[in-house]
């Protein structure tokens, strides 16, 4: 395909906790992206949901998965992994969360790599890597790099907006960079998260559950801050333009560009 693209999500991170993590690069990818901290999660704010509106660019309403388990939807839209395979494109995943694989129909991954995210004390950055090894030698078209340990081990085990959350997502700002500096004149990179959180929860629709960053790289957005409402629907849709590849007549989202 003549583009290719990146998408980081940063799972449970806040747009305060973003700013407030203390990794210089956030005023970088101000300046480098289109972005916003006024992005808008879905209900139920919870992982799974969130991400397969995302994929899928349709509400929890109606692909009906309202919690972290999977349920086939009863009326199935095809989602952007499935979009990008039907015109041609390779797409990978790397993933510290198994459930999380159940946005992409079974057939439509090229490169899977999963890793139970205690194994190692920044699943972040080993996933990282091994997306950096699989992007080098295969040069997949779309690659999902989904990054946990902001949620699991900064959010549940230690409480939103904690010391220890904040270094988490300064951990994920890190692996966020190699990316960019790595590949940003090769591929469009996306960085988003699915929910934010409080206390050592989220699924509510308080602000800080439902409020999330969003940020565009790459020559089709112009740098600086979003003033037009973004939310989880507008990704595929995005991503699909990017690729010049028609967005499926399901979806209720809208490119950012």
């Amino acid at each position: 395909m003549k583009n290719k693209v990146i998408l980081i999500s940063v799972d449970g991170m806040r747009p305060d906790g973003m700013r407030e993590c203390g990794n210089p690069y956030v005023d970088e990818l101000e300046k480098i992206c289109a972005y916003t901290y006024k992005g808008s999660s879905v209900k139920p704010s919870v992982t799974l949901p969130c991400h397969y509106s995302m994929a899928h660019s349709v509400t929890p309403e109606r692909h009906g998965i309202l919690t972290n388990t999977y349920a086939p939807p009863v009326r199935p839209v095809k989602g952007i992994f499935e979009k990008v395979k039907e015109a041609g494109g390779k797409t990978a995943m790397f993933y510290g969360w198994e459930l999380i694989r159940d946005i992409a129909s079974p057939g439509s991954l090229k490169f899977v790599t999963h890793i139970n995210s205690y194994i190692v004390e920044s699943s972040d950055t080993f996933l990282t890597d091994e997306c950096i090894r699989t992007v080098d030698r295969f040069k997949p078209d779309f690659v999902f790099l989904y990054l946990i340990d902001t949620d699991e081990k900064g959010g549940h085990d230690n409480g939103w907006m904690t010391d220890e959350y904040k270094r988490r997502i300064s951990i994920a700002i890190d692996n966020v960079k190699r990316i960019i500096e790595k590949y940003g004149d090769e591929y469009r990179v996306i960085i988003m998260a699915d929910h934010g959180g409080h206390d050592r929860i989220h699924g509510t629709d308080l602000p800080e559950d439902m409020t999330v960053p969003f940020f565009f790289y790459g020559r089709e957005f112009t740098p600086g801050e979003i003033e037009e409402p973004v939310s989880l629907l507008e990704i595929a849709p995005t991503i699909a333009k990017i690729f010049e590849i028609e967005p499926d007549g399901d979806w209720d989202g809208h490119s950012v560009f």
